[in-house]
């Protein structure tokens, strides 16, 4: 293996510096997205709970906002559950693209390794063709090894740039589709707790017509 990489020349150097790094982001996702870290079981019935028998103080709300990101989500309802359902659909809507930021960091990163892998390839292609061309000038066609050479620098290069660019798009495809799941989820655990909400607080006769518009469920923002 090392003697195949050895052979693909300095432009493999560029390859293997995108390959760590999009192992690195794979292996941090992965761990990071985990379902379970992202949206407890149970976390929401427990808040909606809270919220139904007042038990709501700011230590709860300050371990709930650090739990997980849904936790951080329900905690900004939470801490403007006195004010109009209006208020608190935007808090959440607000929240809830910082949270979706942070669902979705490094994988742009990712999307650029999968994108620059092919070209990065196609970068060393050239320079072995190039090198075998020079080697073809100073000494003609009659050495095949010198010829031998560039060409298999070539070929290297090109299936290393492939090798890390097609596992780094599919992944990074796989990232967003998990990341877009999870924020249909917490859609749901949002607009249920703003049900919850709206119902252990009634809205002042005079306000109602004010916020009607706002009985929608709040959407976070995807990216």
């Amino acid at each position: 293996m090392f003697e195949i990489l050895k052979a693909g020349g300095w432009g493999m150097l560029p390859i293997l510096v995108c390959s760590a790094v999009g192992l690195a982001i794979v292996l941090e996702r992965f761990w990071t997205l985990r379902r379970d870290a992202v949206l407890p079981p149970g976390l929401g019935e427990q808040v909606r709970s809270w919220a139904h028998s007042q038990q709501l103080n700011p230590s709860h709300i300050q371990a709930l906002r650090e739990n997980s990101p849904l936790g951080e989500l329900l905690a900004a309802a939470l801490d403007v559950r006195n004010r109009s359902r209006a208020e608190i659909k935007e808090r959440i809507e607000d929240t809830g693209r910082h949270v979706v930021h942070g669902l979705e960091r490094y994988l742009n990163t990712l999307g650029t390794i999968a994108l620059i892998g092919p070209l990065l390839g196609l970068l060393g292609t050239v320079f072995g063709l190039i090198s075998m061309f020079l080697a073809v000038m100073v000494s003609g066609v009659g050495d095949p090894m010198k010829m031998a050479g560039g060409i298999g620098e070539a070929l290297v290069c090109t299936a290393s740039g492939l090798v890390v660019a097609i596992p780094a798009y599919v992944l990074h495809r796989y990232f967003r589709s998990r990341v877009r799941g999870y924020v249909v989820d917490m859609e749901k655990q949002a607009t249920a707790l703003l049900d919850e909400l709206s119902t252990a607080r009634p809205q002042p006769a005079e306000a109602r017509p004010a916020t009607a518009s706002a009985g929608s469920a709040p959407r976070v923002a995807r990216a």
